[in-house]
């Protein structure tokens, strides 16, 4: 998996995927904001990534699921790296047929076990570096 990221403006970047998709990056001040910025894309992308499980696992049990939203905040240290120290996650779905206890065990193992973004925060990760001019 690859993706490439590329220097638009003071504040502006564009990540593409092996596939081209695009992925604007914002780092304006949040009145000037026109997309995310990095740790609101990495929220987004646990809640995504979370939400892509949940569905799963409900479908696979038959249930109905006309909606899900899933509201990710996160609360970040003061002082650098600003890495976030705690992140939560607010399912609401909507499906006549799935039972609160349920919702609530697949909501947990989805955002625990089986989604490879909230498993990535998690891990040990080696980072290499090249300058080319």
């Amino acid at each position: 998996m690859k993706t490439t990221t590329t220097f638009l403006g003071d504040y502006e970047f564009e990540a593409v995927n092996e596939n081209g998709n695009k992925v604007q990056i914002d780092m304006r001040a949040p009145e000037e904001k026109k997309a995310q910025s990095p740790t609101e894309l990495l929220l987004s992308a646990l809640a995504g990534c979370a939400s892509v499980d949940l569905v799963q696992m409900l479908k696979k049990r038959k249930r109905t699921v006309n909606g899900l939203t899933v509201e990710a905040e996160g609360d970040r240290r003061d002082d650098h790296p600003r890495g976030f120290t705690h992140i939560r996650l607010h399912f609401v779905l909507d499906s006549p047929d799935a039972k609160q206890e349920e919702f609530e065990k697949l909501g947990h193992l989805a955002a625990t076990k089986y989604c490879s973004v909230a498993g990535s925060l998690s891990a040990e990760m080696s980072h290499t570096f090249a300058i080319n001019r």
